[in-house]
């Protein structure tokens, strides 16, 4: 039946059949965590292979034996749950097909996986505009913070790429994009042709107008050449340095720095940090754990201007109080590279607009990871990057698998706290129900509609976070959960009941 179809509500797959699949093909996820949708796909059968998914920051490794920690986040090994993958494509719908991939953050680099695995004829170009090899971009940070050394940055070691036929060109620029043709035009390296191309471009940072704001030692970071530059900075210690926006990356750099002992203050223009993902009672208790580290705040701090000579030396609020800064990291958000894109007459608008194939408005050229933007929204997030990728590798190798979404969550690595949130946070009108508990020092936050769960914050024990983001997805009644808050039984320690009911 065409109108049978099941989206997954953890990573926004979609199935077609009478009953979901019994397991989800990129995600892993069970029945239970599926809901009907109306969206064309070809069905893929699952099959098992030995992979594993963080619970935490949704890592996917590949082995027949969990890591002892995540990579990513240093989650235990009860944090992971298996994965199944997608069975390769039948061999009727394989091709010798050109697949250019323009970008090597995760997004590309699963793109390359997926289409590898499932294209054995085709050949398959990863280009790569830094001169590293690619990298966990989500573990700067953590390189930053002394946690992790160079040699663990690498997704893949170089012979991974030679061994799986994919041809790596780092270093590499795009120039132009020419969809009539079908030519990729490279700088310093000529033209190449392409049968697919996926656009894995990603993003840059957004660096305010501040005054003074070309000074020497203004920096952000986003890749591996910046963190090792404010490395450089830091090898002394006690240098001050200032941290402009308390948002995720804000505040795991300002943690990296005051591990490295230096002296660091945070300036977020907000009341309390990390506005977008917590409210104010959760953002004190981490401001709380975060000073501990010694880091120092300006909550409500608006930046006038940054003073020095040719070298940064401080950070001017509107209040008039001067901050003494060496270095000035600013992270306030990040902008899509979706230039080139808009030049080749892809639709774009705050990304690279996208169908549910991950498709632009050329059908042999896909957009994924930071770069995309699906049904209005741009994720800017390591899970749904990955997912992309994988999906993206798959069509260009011949599938017809479709991403529907997938719930916005965040984690927070390098402060040595643990936090988790996701869905809605703050109640709009009379009609939500708020509810926090805190148990043996650990805060719980749940927003309730309807008696539906749309929102948690999670902060110190993180162990719920899969119960939660199946209920919020699922749209489950919560109304017993909520009778029993009633007459006194605390709702983080009826969750997981609700979750395997």
């Amino acid at each position: 039946d065409q109108s049978l179809r099941w989206r997954c509500t953890v990573c926004g797959y979609v199935h077609q059949g009478a009953t979901p699949c019994a397991c989800c093909p990129i995600c892993g996820a069970s029945p239970d965590l599926f809901e009907p949708c109306t969206t064309s796909v070809m069905p893929v059968e699952p099959q098992a292979i030995d992979r594993w998914r963080c619970l935490n920051c949704e890592y996917i490794h590949s082995g027949p034996r969990l890591p002892e920690r995540c990579p990513l986040c240093a989650a235990a090994t009860e944090r992971f749950e298996p994965l199944i993958e997608v069975e390769a494509i039948p061999p009727a719908l394989q091709q010798e097909l050109e697949i250019i991939i323009v970008g090597a953050g995760i997004a590309g680099v699963s793109a390359a996986e997926a289409a590898r695995e499932n294209a054995p004829k085709s050949r398959i170009t990863l280009i790569s505009r830094e001169e590293n090899l690619p990298y966990y971009r989500l573990n700067l940070t953590r390189y930053l913070a002394a946690e992790i050394d160079s040699s663990e940055l690498p997704i893949h070691p170089q012979s991974w790429y030679a061994a799986n036929d994919i041809k790596l060109l780092c270093g590499t620029e795009l120039r132009a994009i020419d969809p009539q043709r079908k030519i990729v035009s490279l700088r310093g390296a000529g033209e190449l042709t392409y049968d697919k191309l996926i656009l894995a471009l990603g993003s840059h940072p957004f660096v305010p107008p501040f005054p003074g704001g070309n000074r020497e030692n203004v920096t952000v970071l986003r890749t591996r050449r910046d963190a090792d530059f404010i490395l450089g900075q830091i090898q002394a210690g006690g240098l001050p340095c200032v941290v402009i926006g308390g948002g995720l990356l804000g505040l795991e750099t300002a943690g990296a720095l005051a591990k490295r002992k230096s002296d660091v203050t945070l300036i977020e223009g907000y009341d309390w940090l990390m506005p977008q993902q917590l409210n104010r009672n959760a953002s004190e208790r981490l401001a709380q754990d975060a000073a501990k580290l010694g880091i120092k705040f300006r909550l409500g701090g608006r930046v006038k201007q940054l003073e020095g000579d040719e070298r940064v030396r401080g950070v001017v609020l509107e209040t008039g109080e001067i901050l003494p800064a060496e270095l000035v990291l600013i992270t306030a958000g990040v902008r899509t590279n979706s230039y080139l894109a808009r030049l080749a007459q892809l639709e774009t608008n705050n990304g690279i607009v996208v169908n549910n194939a991950l498709q632009t408005n050329n059908s042999d050229i896909y957009a994924v990871g930071d770069v995309a933007e699906h049904h209005g929204v741009c994720y800017g997030t390591w899970g749904p990057a990955q997912f992309q990728g994988t999906i993206a590798g798959l069509n260009a190798a011949g599938g017809k698998i479709e991403f529907a979404g997938i719930p916005r969550s965040n984690s927070l690595k390098v402060l040595e706290c643990e936090l988790f949130s996701i869905g809605q946070i703050k109640p709009e009108d009379g009609s939500y129900c708020e509810i926090e508990e805190t148990l043996d020092d650990n805060y719980f936050y749940f927003l309730f509609r309807d008696s539906r769960l749309v929102g948690t914050i999670l902060l110190g024990d993180t162990r719920l976070s899969a119960s939660v983001k199946h209920l919020i997805e699922k749209k489950i009644q919560c109304s017993e959960l909520l009778a029993k808050k009633i007459v006194g039984e605390p709702v983080c320690a009826q969750l997981e009941s609700v979750r395997t009911s």
